[in-house]
């Protein structure tokens, strides 16, 4: 698979080509340059930080996505650590027999939840449900 790269910042991220190429050679020099690997996940995903802190003291933090970049990949663990919840990357993590593993988001696809009793509502598939309001 291809490698896609993101950078997860808490207010914004800057995607690749949206998942239709390699990664840029800027992003790829920058991975190279200043960061220093950190970790990967059980999806294959890379992370990575700054060798050098920033001005404010903060180390920037980022992810290179294996495969498509679909930021619902990141377990949770990881993403503590991407916006700077917890300062220590998650090594191993202990999950309790309760704890299913981490999913991406299926929403909008044919794998979505839908409950037992999920029935489609005809009135909201009307086309001309709508009548015009016309004053008196």
């Amino acid at each position: 698979m291809i490698e896609f790269f993101s950078y997860c910042k808490p207010a914004d991220k800057i995607n690749v080509k949206g998942g239709a190429g390699p990664m840029r050679l800027d992003l790829r020099l920058l991975t190279w340059w200043r960061g220093q690997f950190v970790g990967q996940d059980d999806f294959g995903n890379k992370y990575y930080q700054d060798r050098k802190a920033r001005r404010d003291g903060k180390i920037h933090r980022w992810v290179v996505y294996y495969g498509q970049p679909e930021a619902t990949k990141v377990p949770a663990s990881w993403h503590g650590w991407l916006h700077y919840t917890v300062n220590e990357p998650p090594q191993s993590y202990n999950s309790y027999s309760w704890e299913q593993p981490h999913q991406r988001n299926l929403t909008g696809t044919i794998y979505a939840y839908k409950p037992k009793n999920y029935v489609k509502k005809p009135y909201l598939e009307e086309k001309n449900n709508y009548q015009a309001w016309t004053p008196d």
